[in-house]
C-alpha cells in the first residue's frame, strides 16, 4: 500500500492535470550554474525557500539532469507549509573537493534535512560525497595528537516523517551515506549506495530513534554496516536487500557508556550478504541497560561471509578497557529461519550472550551454513544462550534450554 501511494504521489507530480495542486522550482532560475566547480549552495537554499513556504499540496524542487552541483555544507529546514515537499533528484549533486572549502561550517553533517514532514527524495541522480579526502585523516586541519575527529556524513534525516527516498545513488562520503533520526513512517527504497570496502566508517544506513522505517530492494556496497539499528528504533522492516562488500546488517551497538538502550521489533527478510565482515548481528557493550527484542532475520543468503550468525554482547572494538559488567542489554526473542549460505570463518553461528543476564528465546530453524574454504568445517558457539535449534547445520547443541 505504501509502495502504491509513492507511485500515486510521484504521478500527481508529473502527469499533466495535477498543475493547481503541484508547484514546481528549478534551481536554475536561482543561480544555480550545475558545472561541479560553482558553489550552488546559495542558489539552492534561495529556492528551498520557496519551495518551504509554498501552501501548494505537492511543492516539488527540480535538480535538472545533465548538470552537477557543487554544494557545501547546507542544510534544509522545515517546518514546510505543503503537505508533500518532492525534490525530483535528475542531476548530480557533488561535495567539495577540497577539506578547506569546509572551513566555517560545521563539519559534522554535508547534507542536511531537518523538521520536514512529507519529504520525497527520488530520481536516477546521484550525491557524490568526495570522502576520499577524508579516510585517511578525518580531521579538517591538522589534529592535536590524541584528538579524534569524525567527517561529514553525506545526508542526514533528523526529524522527518513520512519520509520516501527511491531510486538514486550514493558515493563514497566521508562517512556514513545516510542517518534517520527521531523519524518516522519512512520508506527507502531501490537506491544505490557505493564505497570502496575499506572506506573507514562509511555505514550505508544508520537509523536511531525512529519507528515504522521499511528499507526496500536496495544495494549496499560499502565500508562498514550496510544497515545499522540503533537506540530508540523500533518497527524496522528490512526487505531485499544486496549487502557486500560492508559489515553486514546490524543491530547496534546498544548499551555505550552505560546507556540504556531499547530496539524492538525489526525485521530483516530476503536478503543476500557476499563476502562481508559479519553478517546478521546484534552487538551491545557490557554495562548498558535496557533490551533488543523481537527480532527476526529470515530468508537471508550469505556467500563467503565472515561470521554470518553473530550476537556479541561483549562488543568492544578497540580492545582497551574491556572489563565485564554485571550489567546488560536484555537479548531476548530472537528468530533466524531459512537461512542458507557460506561461511569464510570456521565459527558460523556465534551466540555470545552476556555472563549475568544472558540471551532467552534464541530460536534457530532450518539453517544451512557451509564453509566456503575447501577442507574446513564450521561450527557454533553459545555463550549463556537460551532456546531451540532445529534443522540446523552446523548443529547447535549448545543452547540451553
Amino acid at each position: 500500500m505504501e509502495f502504491l501511494f509513492t507511485v500515486l504521489i510521484i504521478l500527481s507530480v508529473l502527469a499533466p492535470g495535477f498543475s493547481s495542486t503541484t508547484t514546481t522550482f528549478n534551481v536554475l532560475k536561482y543561480g544555480a550554474v550545475g558545472d561541479g566547480q560553482t558553489n550552488d549552495s546559495p542558489a539552492f537554499l534561495k529556492a528551498w525557500k520557496d519551495v518551504c513556504q509554498s501552501k501548494s499540496h505537492i511543492s516539488q524542487l527540480i535538480i535538472p539532469a545533465k548538470r552537477t552541483f557543487m554544494l557545501k555544507p547546507t542544510t534544509f529546514t522545515g517546518p514546510c507549509k505543503s503537505n508533500y515537499t518532492y525534490i525530483q533528484l535528475s542531476g548530480n549533486i557533488v561535495a567539495p573537493k577540497t577539506k578547506p572549502e569546509y572551513s566555517g561550517f560545521h563539519t559534522n553533517t554535508w547534507l542536511g534535512f531537518s523538521f520536514i514532514d512529507g519529504l520525497i527524495i527520488s530520481g536516477k541522480g546521484s550525491i557524490d560525497g568526495r570522502g576520499s579526502i577524508w579516510w585517511q585523516q578525518p580531521c579538517l586541519g591538522n589534529p592535536q595528537p590524541g584528538r579524534t575527529c569524525r567527517p561529514p556524513t553525506a545526508v542526514t534525516f533528523n526529524r522527518c516523517n513520512r519520509l520516501q527516498l527511491k531510486g538514486y545513488t550514493s558515493i563514497n562520503p566521508a562517512r556514513s551515506h545516510m542517518t534517520l533520526t527521531s523519524c518516522q513512517k519512512g520508506t527507502l527504497s531501490f537506491l544505490h549506495l557505493v564505497a570502496p570496502g575499506n572506506s573507514p566508517n562509511t555505514d550505508g544506513i544508520d537509523i536511531s530513534g525512529s519507528k515504522h522505517i521499511k528499507v526496500l530492494n536496495s544495494f549496499i556496497a560499502t565500508g562498514d554496516d550496510c544497515i545499522a539499528i540503533s537506540a530508540g528504533s523500533s518497527n524496522i522492516t528490512i526487505f531485499g536487500i544486496t549487502c557486500g562488500p560492508g559489515h553486514g546488517i546490524s543491530i547496534g551497538s546498544l548499551g555505550t557508556r552505560g546507556e540504556t538502550d531499547i530496539v524492538e521489533d525489526v525485521h530483516v527478510e530476503n536478503c543476500t550478504l557476499t563476502e562481508t565482515l559479519t553478517g546478521v548481528r546484534i552487538k551491545t557493550w557490557q554495562g548498558g541497560a535496557g533490551f533488543a527484542r523481537r527480532i527476526s532475520f529470515e530468508k537471508i543468503t550469505f556467500v563467503r561471509a565472515n561470521n554470518p550468525i553473530i550476537i556479541d554482547q561483549f562488543y568492544c572494538p578497540h580492545r582497551t578497557d574491556c572489563k565485564n559488567k554485571t550489567a546488560s542489554i536484555k537479548v531476548s526473542d530472537i528468530t533466524y529461519k531459512g537461512i542458507v549460505g557460506t561461511s569464510l570463518t570456521d565459527k558460523a553461528i556465534n551466540l555470545s550472550c552476556d555472563e549475568n543476564v544472558g540471551c532467552s528465546n534464541i530460536v534457530l530453524d532450518h539453517i544451512y551454513i557451509t564453509s566456503a574454504v575447501p577442507g574446513q568445517k564450521v561450527f557454533s558457539f553459545c555463550h549463556n544462550a537460551h532456546g531451540t535449534a532445529t534443522h540446523t547445520k552446523p548443529s547447535v547443541k549448545c543452547l540451553l534450554k
